[in-house]
């Protein structure tokens, strides 16, 4: 995966806006203001990403690309390394699944047909 496929596909979802809050190289994505998908576009080699809890447990011991949230709260985001054992496909799911995560936060009116 290069950056330009990542912001394409993040760029693609419903009302993703993207941004660089903290400094000038990280990346963020956001939906409703609040962040799903980050990265840095200097150095393009991981991407976190908010999961499941129990799940993110799993994702950790079965795939060596995923390990706890770089600088995050490690309990909700992984930190998924690029082109390790995750293929590409199965990244773009787990940003789905964090986009989809961060909307289930937002009030009921809020969220009307973002989730699939």
């Amino acid at each position: 995966m290069h950056i330009e496929e990542l912001r394409d596909y993040c760029l693609s979802l419903p009302l993703v806006e993207e941004k660089f809050p903290f400094d000038q190289v990280n990346l963020v994505f956001f939906i409703a203001g609040k962040m799903f998908c980050l990265t840095n576009i200097n150095q393009f080699n991981s991407v976190n990403v908010k999961c499941d809890p129990d799940n993110a447990l799993e994702l950790r011991a079965t795939y060596n690309a995923v390990n706890p949230g770089y600088h995050m709260n490690k309990k909700h985001w992984n930190t998924v390394t690029i082109n390790d054992d995750a293929k590409d496909d199965l990244i773009k799911t787990w940003i789905k699944d964090s986009y989809n995560l961060v909307i289930l936060t937002l009030p009921k009116s809020k969220r009307p047909e973002l989730l699939d």
